[in-house]
């Protein structure tokens, strides 16, 4: 807890939001406990945002979302001794003045927060205020992630689109990367829209693409691989041409991301050229197929990440 507070504490002075440093560290401390308590490890913390409008993030393996409540204006601290109070190390005191109080706390150390529900977890976020509310504070908001389409989905009319020599390690950081990436342009466009205009339209495309993603990337035969010891799998998946030419545009979005990125000084740092390269091979694979190409095996290393051709 008391790392987490430092931390907290730390990044804010360094971007230049020491007004800011109070409220994180009291919210951080509410968030912290309650996936300590109630979520599933591993617990991640992460600062996305900018450096105008940072956010906090504090991630965990539970899919149940938190449990606000308004209790904390009635608290009763008949009996506490306040003569003695310095007596308490910093972890007892913290303990004692959230007791009842719950995630309200966060509520008025914030000018927004919620939580994200994935399918394997969440992300209860953040941006802090410079003051704390006396009540009230900022409305919690709870948002998914778009649910799978039907099996028939993709079932009319499909090709086969075999993606050979995919590194897990890369899959695996192609996949946090993007769900990272929508959540943060979907959060700048759900709490600062008016200053990021483009954040919706980018947002709106990420969701379109959600649900082809999500059944049509293979991650299941990847979790495979990797609990089996491999570091290399080729995945073989079939899906409508239409829906391959779609997960294929993602390169085009990915790149207007960066864009974004670089241009709204968004914490999210924009890919690094080894990242970028196994993406435009990765995806690439799939409008190329959809085209009627045969497959390119990925020939990349992690320096270099380049694909070469199939023999």
């Amino acid at each position: 807890m008391q790392e987490a507070r430092r931390w907290v504490t730390s990044t804010c002075q360094q971007l230049g939001r020491g007004d800011l440093a109070d409220c994180a560290e009291l919210a951080i401390s509410e968030l912290v406990t309650n996936a300590v308590l109630h979520g599933h490890p591993p617990i991640r913390l992460q600062l996305r945002g900018t450096p105008e409008h940072p956010r906090f993030e504090v991630h965990d393996n539970s899919t149940v979302a938190p449990q606000p409540d308004r209790g904390g204006d009635n608290l009763d601290f008949t009996g506490l001794d306040l003569d003695s109070i310095d007596d308490f190390d910093e972890d007892q005191l913290s303990s004692i003045l959230t007791v009842g109080r719950g995630l309200d706390i966060v509520a008025r150390s914030s000018v927004s927060w919620g939580a994200e529900i994935e399918e394997d977890g969440k992300a209860v976020w953040f941006e802090p205020a410079a003051e704390m509310a006396e009540q009230g504070g900022a409305d919690f908001q709870l948002t998914h992630a778009v649910p799978p389409l039907a099996d028939n989905y993709t079932r009319v009319g499909q090709i086969a689109v075999q993606v050979n020599g995919v590194p897990v390690d890369a899959f695996t950081r192609f996949h946090r990367h993007f769900r990272d990436l929508r959540r943060e342009i979907r959060l700048l466009a759900l709490a600062h829209e008016d200053d990021y205009p483009l954040a919706k339209v980018l947002s709106e495309h990420f969701d379109a693409l959600e649900a082809p993603l999500r059944l049509n990337m293979g991650r299941e035969q990847v979790d495979e691989a990797r609990a089996a010891g491999r570091t290399h799998l080729d995945l073989r998946l079939r899906m409508a041409p239409d829906v391959a030419r779609q997960i294929g545009g993602l390169i085009d979005l990915l790149d207007a991301a960066d864009e974004f990125s670089r241009a709204n000084r968004l914490l999210t740092a924009a890919r690094v050229p080894a990242q970028r390269s196994f993406q435009i091979w990765f995806l690439g694979e799939f409008r190329r197929q959809a085209a009627g190409a045969p497959p390119v095996r990925w020939g990349g290393t992690p320096g270099t990440a380049a694909p070469s051709a199939a023999r």
